[in-house]
C-alpha cells in the first residue's frame, strides 16, 4: 500500500488549500483514513479521520468547523479542505491509512501506512 499526500503550499492567514492523497494497493474501500501533522519540534498529532465509507469523520478541536475530510472510493483518494487557516496550521501533513479498522479513531500508532508528508505554511 502506498499513499502520496499533495497540495500544500503557501498561503496567508484566512485562506484555503485543499489536500489530496492518493492511495494504491490493497482495498481502498475498506480502510480508514486519517490526516495528522507535524509542526517543527512537536509531536505527530491528529487533525480528521474518516470512516470506510465516509459515514463518520472526526476532527480536532482544533480544526473543527475549519477543516473538512472526504474520501472517494471510486478514485482511491482522500481529502483534506482546509479553510481559515491560521498560521498555528503551519505544519507537515501526513496521510495514513489503518488498514485493520472501518471505524474512525485518532491513534496514530494504529495506522499502518503513510504518506510522505506535504508541508503547509500560513503566514500572518
Amino acid at each position: 500500500v502506498q499513499l502520496q499526500a499533495c497540495g500544500g503550499g503557501l498561503v496567508q492567514a484566512g485562506g484555503s488549500l485543499r489536500l489530496s492523497c492518493a492511495v494504491s494497493g490493497g482495498t481502498f474501500s475498506s480502510y480508514a483514513m486519517g490526516w495528522f501533522r507535524q509542526a517543527a519540534g512537536k509531536e505527530r498529532e491528529f487533525v480528521a479521520g474518516i470512516s470506510w465509507n465516509g459515514g463518520i469523520t472526526d476532527y480536532a478541536n482544533s480544526v473543527k468547523g475549519r477543516f473538512t475530510i472526504s474520501r472517494d472510493n471510486a478514485k482511491n483518494m482522500v481529502y483534506l479542505q482546509m479553510t481559515s487557516l491560521k498560521p498555528e496550521d503551519t505544519a507537515a501533513y501526513y496521510c495514513a491509512a489503518d488498514l485493520r479498522r472501518i471505524g474512525v479513531h485518532r491513534n496514530r500508532f494504529g495506522y499502518d501506512y503513510w504518506g510522505q508528508g506535504t508541508q503547509v505554511t500560513v503566514s500572518s
